[in-house]
């Protein structure tokens, strides 16, 4: 029999957890701008927005995505379905339906049993045969810490996109997972994780964001993005600065997963939930308690859609997510006229 393997022992940082702080990633950014911009590059770097998009026709464009990382949990199956899950989000997100996707694989082979490689990789095409989408390729090689994730492709219609910088004002916000996996995988590092707890992580990280195709053919739903390693504080942001608005958010509307909330109480969070503050915080405000500032920058593995709408179609999307069984989606706020901001009161 093989030996259990605790993937989390291998890799400094889990999930989007390890993704490059913003402060930093928005410098690489700036000094590595696009030469060229073909005029059908609807979508480029320009409003960090979750995958580029290309005008193939008058009907169709293609959205390309790629998102990988390393584990969040000690399970490979469980560790596959979480990274596969988490790059079609960003594929959703646009408002597209994905029709392929590729592995990007990096495995240390000298540590790591064929067996417990192949159990990745078995979760990540389960997820995609959920979606309905083959693993159709892909690319690896041997590295000191376990990666795996996918590149995601999808297709919109090129009138249908769903940018993070096209909210209004008025707009109200809606978010369809609860805040908290980046707590949890802190408590589980530390041992502390109950077995509700680590439930709850795996219902919500392997969670299809499938909504966010519905969502392409609400006129009224104005901007969406999808809340990950930047914690909900971070991309709300990215939508403000896009749509050059201001954001208030109700935190007690906000949906939290209940032992996230009792971790975070204790002291649990994060490292890359404080450098998320350091990279941004000096455009978010937050009232209260402190826990409540590594709440909304806690980093979400494959986290919730974010959606600014017009009010008037808000429970459309709340029916919509409902019915692919987000119970939990609710209204947390809203944008306004102003400069760009988030405020949580």
């Amino acid at each position: 029999m093989t030996e259990k393997i605790q993937l989390t022992r291998f890799s400094h940082g889990g999930g989007c957890g390890c993704k490059i702080a913003p402060a930093v990633l928005a410098r690489l950014i700036a000094e590595s701008p696009l030469k060229t911009v073909p005029a059908d590059l609807l979508v480029g770097v320009e409003t960090s927005d979750d995958a580029a998009v290309y005008r193939l026709n008058d009907e169709q464009a293609i959205v390309a995505t790629t998102d990988f990382f390393t584990p969040i949990v000690d399970d490979p199956w469980d560790f596959g379905r979480i990274a596969a899950t988490n790059a079609l989000s960003d594929v959703y997100a646009m408002g597209a339906k994905p029709i392929f996707a590729l592995a990007v694989v990096g495995m240390p082979l000298d540590k790591l049993p064929e067996e417990v490689i192949r159990q990745i990789l078995a979760g990540g095409e389960s997820i995609c045969a959920e979606a309905g989408i083959p693993i159709a390729g892909g690319h690896s090689i041997d590295v000191v810490e376990p990666i795996y994730g996918l590149v995601g492709l999808g297709i919109v219609h090129p009138k249908k996109i769903k940018r993070n910088s096209a909210a209004k004002a008025g707009d109200v916000l809606i978010l369809g997972k609860p805040l908290g996996i980046g707590i949890l995988s802190a408590a589980l590092k530390k041992g502390l994780l109950t077995p509700h707890g680590y439930g709850e992580m795996i219902r919500w990280t392997t969670r299809i964001n499938v909504t966010g195709a519905k969502l392409s053919d609400m006129g009224a739903v104005h901007a969406v993005t999808d809340v990950t390693g930047f914690g909900l504080a971070g991309h709300l942001l990215e939508i403000c600065r896009g749509s050059k608005l201001a954001a208030t958010v109700d935190f007690a509307r906000l949906p939290l997963i209940a032992e996230a909330v009792q971790h975070v109480q204790a002291g649990i969070a994060t490292g890359a939930s404080t450098r998320n503050w350091a990279g941004y915080g000096h455009e978010v405000k937050v009232s209260g308690e402190e826990w409540r500032r590594k709440m909304v920058t806690d980093p979400q593995t494959s986290g919730g859609l974010l959606v600014a709408c017009a009010a008037e179609v808000a429970d459309d999307v709340l029916a919509a997510f409902r019915a692919d069984g987000f119970g939990e989606t609710a209204v947390i706020g809203r944008l306004d006229a102003g400069e760009p901001r988030v405020t949580v009161v």
